[in-house]
């Protein structure tokens, strides 16, 4: 008789804190030693994300950005798995993840600018330790698992956060990425933001049972929480980055969530998706169902739930006007400047044979 294999160990640190249901126990809440000025900020940065990619969209549908992939639902894996690293941590995200970037401390203006055109990613991820927005699916899933390598040649205790979408599971990268880091027990959280729709193709039409069971066939855990609770996403990050600190390797963490806007500005989800389906995951909406929560426990009142929305309206019509206020510099420069450092005669060919095909003013 084959041994019996025991993949997920006694003293899991993830699992302990959630109901079978993937739900954060009590006693789990009652272990995140978050003070009210802290449980309040979660509350805050959420609301500013979520008004910052309002106005997003509003850009684009107003012709100064090219596109715009919403988060709209999502906030509360944004926060709660932000909040939960330490700065020093590294983020390599796909490209719904601005949320996460503006936790971080990068000027949403100066990002906007990759969808405006004028770049290819203005800021510098050595200084966030946030690593570009990935377009391709699945593609920054292998740089996150050799960066997190490279931490632990280094001897350095920084985690690395690999985040993707329920689509890129069913990429190839996303299972090598995975191989690899359960062979090589790399010091990285794997967060599955499973909002249900790979552009217009459903979970059950790309994936056979639950991602976060897919861990257990590369050697560590998973777990699957519900990835509209704020605490929740808070407590399952910072236990598995934790975990991978001191040595244990990756875990992967599906977040069950709901992406409530389109795939992007170029998509009709009224053309897949019923209105039904969509009522339901809005009576689940992060955001109202943390602040009920707030008031409830007496953390926050009326006027600081106001005062958060003001802020966070102007927060986001100072990131408009900054972002129409930067110059547009010549197309081939924005294209081909920074690609690089020495460019070979081949890569100034192309340049000009681009920059002579353009029309004039």
């Amino acid at each position: 008789m084959a041994d019996v294999v025991r993949v997920v160990a006694a003293d899991d640190p993830v699992r302990a804190l959630f109901s079978p249901a993937g739900e954060l126990t009590a006693e789990g809440r009652s272990r995140l030693g978050l003070d009210a000025a802290a449980l309040r900020e979660l509350y805050r940065n959420m609301v500013l994300i979520r008004r910052a990619d309002q106005e997003a969209l509003n850009l684009q549908r107003q012709g100064e950005l090219g596109l715009w992939g919403q988060f709209l639902g999502q906030e509360a894996i944004h926060v709660g798995a932000m909040t939960a690293l330490r700065s020093e941590d590294w983020v390599f995200p796909s490209y719904r993840e601005f949320g996460m970037a503006m936790i971080r401390g990068i000027d949403p203006a100066d990002m906007l600018t990759l969808f405006r055109g004028l770049s290819h990613g203005p800021w510098d991820p050595r200084k966030y330790h946030f690593a570009p927005l990935a377009i391709p699916v699945a593609t920054q899933v292998p740089h996150a698992v050799g960066f997190a390598m490279g931490c632990r040649l280094k001897h350095s205790d920084e985690v690395v956060l690999s985040t993707f979408g329920d689509g890129a599971t069913s990429e190839g990268d996303w299972h090598e990425a995975m191989n690899f880091a359960g062979v090589f027990k790399a010091p990285v959280v794997f967060l599955c933001q499973n909002n249900y729709w790979a552009i217009s193709v459903p979970l059950s039409k790309q994936t056979a049972g639950s991602i976060a069971e897919r861990a257990q066939g590369y050697g560590f855990p998973g777990i699957r929480i519900d990835g509209n609770d704020v605490l929740g996403v808070y407590a399952a990050v910072r236990a598995a980055a934790a975990r991978a600190r001191q040595g244990e390797g990756p875990y992967l963490i599906e977040a069950v969530t709901y992406r409530m806007g389109a795939h992007t500005s170029s998509d009709d989800p009224a053309r897949y998706r019923t209105d039904a389906e969509l009522q339901a995951w809005n009576a689940k909406d992060p955001i109202a169902r943390y602040q009920a929560w707030l008031v409830q426990q007496g953390i926050i009142e009326e006027g600081t739930v106001k005062a958060i929305a003001d802020a966070a309206e102007s927060a986001a019509q100072a990131m408009r006007s900054r972002l129409l206020a930067l110059p547009t510099p010549p197309p081939g420069q924005a294209i081909f400047g920074r690609v690089y450092s020495n460019p070979p005669e081949s890569f100034l060919r192309e340049r000009e044979e681009f920059e002579s095909s353009l029309e004039g003013p």
